[in-house]
């Protein structure tokens, strides 16, 4: 795969969009546009789509790994058809030659203490799945619950990063860095700076909508949007 084909995708199933009145996200702040990866996720066609390109990214960035898994419950279903995809076609598949984690939204309160954080505990090295990282509060509460359970997380792996800071002035790929010591790598499939002056210019969002755009990379981007392209 390669990113313009990614990109693409997301715009052609309009997983990225825009809201003519502003929303308020889970981190609190408003915004005028959304990354929706239920678009994809809900649908079998859509989903064996990206299933294939998380695949092929993994295998092109030369990832060592044993693992993954996502961040619940949003990335589970995906993590567990990509990590099946990659244990078929792996050369040693067999009984007992790969795991399929999944991780609980909330702990069980019985049986087996394996069993409490995880449907499935991750083995080895081990990358995370997340489908839209906003302030990336999710993702690092995840993969401090893995470290905990003794799972050695080697990457954290977002669909699309929305490419905000967090209240505190850092980048999620410069939070998870210092939470971390620099010994998980951060990476990403696609980014809502390239993403949405593709989308404006397919879209044709009104003049309102762009300005809000424009003021609100300007309050938290990591970068400002760039529009001088359309």
């Amino acid at each position: 795969m390669t990113s313009q084909t990614f990109d693409s995708f997301i715009l052609k199933h309009q997983i990225i969009g825009f809201f003519d009145e502003a929303i308020t996200l889970k981190s609190g702040r408003e915004s005028h546009f959304y990354v929706n990866w239920r678009q994809a996720t809900n649908d079998a066609f859509l989903l064996n789509q990206l299933t294939d390109f998380i695949r092929d990214f993994l295998l092109q960035n030369n990832l060592a790994f044993d693992s993954l898994i996502g961040v619940p419950e949003g990335a589970s279903k995906t993590a567990v058809i990509t990590a099946m995809k990659i244990a078929q076609a792996s050369p040693t598949f067999a009984k007992g030659s790969h795991i399929i984690p999944m991780g609980r939204a909330k702990p069980k309160q019985h049986g087996a203490p394996q069993d409490k954080y995880f449907i499935g505990q991750p083995k080895g090295r081990t990358v995370v799945l997340e489908d839209t990282i906003t302030t990336g509060l999710s993702l690092v509460e995840f993969l401090h619950s893995l470290q905990s359970s003794g799972v050695e997380v080697v990457a954290a792996l977002g669909l699309t990063d929305r490419m905000e800071t967090r209240d505190d002035g850092r980048s999620v790929a410069q939070y998870v860095h210092d939470e971390f010591d620099g010994r998980i790598q951060y990476l990403t499939m696609s980014d809502a700076t390239k993403l949405l002056p593709q989308a404006i210019r397919s879209e044709q969002p009104s003049d309102g909508v762009v300005s809000a755009l424009l003021q609100e990379f300007e309050r938290y981007g990591v970068k400002p949007l760039d529009l001088e392209a359309l």
